[in-house]
């Protein structure tokens, strides 16, 4: 298939139910509403290709670029382009959720993160924190330097409640994640989330929100999640 034919399945797929969702979520036209599950069977025909995941996410079409990252090759692109990528990422799904996570899957991913996080840049900044997690939420405890994700523990407590709206969010998911998910410091991340209580989102808007972080853990714990991994970043 080629970029056109993509584009024009995405749109017969797209349904204004969905469309008014992501618009909602800070999703921009260009974009047809095609949920991410409808995608699939288009994915499975063309699997990977990078040369149309670029094509397609050079579009500015939110459904188009989403689907570029699911048939993205991530370990054919180089840190110049997940730069550009994240140019173009203007609100966070498209940073956390297709950038951060192609980004997740590649050999660059903790070094790339760690530009973005001391970026100051509130994208940039949510998809180096949202990599964190899809990483930690899928490699095995061994992959990652204990004494790093301590700092960055710490780092989240001396500046989440400094930091841009989205970059909040982002960060506190990185404590749960190093909660649930790592188990050298899942005591130390609970002790990291309990310290940051409360973190209010939606500041100056209608829809302030505490994040629950400390007690997302203990439930998790609770009910046995403790080194919780996925099998699959991508869908």
């Amino acid at each position: 298939m080629n970029a056109q034919q993509v584009l024009s399945e995405l749109q017969s797929l797209g349904t204004e139910r969905t469309k008014k969702r992501y618009l909602s979520e800070g999703a921009k036209e260009p974009l047809f509403g095609t949920a991410t599950g409808a995608m699939k069977p288009m994915s499975k025909v063309i699997k990977k290709d990078q040369a149309l995941a670029e094509e397609l996410y050079a579009t500015g079409n939110y459904d188009a670029m989403y689907f570029a990252g699911v048939i993205a090759e991530p370990k054919a692109m180089t840190e110049a382009d997940f730069e550009r990528w994240i140019d173009a990422a203007y609100f966070y799904m498209i940073a956390d959720f297709i950038v951060a996570v192609t980004l997740s899957e590649t050999d660059i991913a903790q070094a790339v993160a760690d530009k973005w996080i001391a970026s100051g840049e509130e994208m940039r900044m949510s998809a180096g924190w949202s990599c964190y997690c899809w990483l930690l939420g899928s490699r095995p405890d061994d992959e990652f330097d204990t004494t790093r994700l301590d700092d960055k523990l710490g780092l989240v407590q001396s500046s989440i409640h400094q930091a841009p709206e989205r970059a909040k969010y982002a960060m506190a998911n990185f404590v749960y994640t190093v909660g649930v998910s790592y188990i050298p410091l899942s005591e130390r991340a609970l002790a990291a989330a309990e310290a940051i209580s409360p973190v209010e989102v939606g500041a100056g808007t209608r829809k302030v929100k505490t994040l629950q972080t400390a007690e997302n853990i203990k439930k998790a714990l609770d009910k046995g999640q403790l080194g919780f991994k996925r099998r699959h970043v991508r869908c």
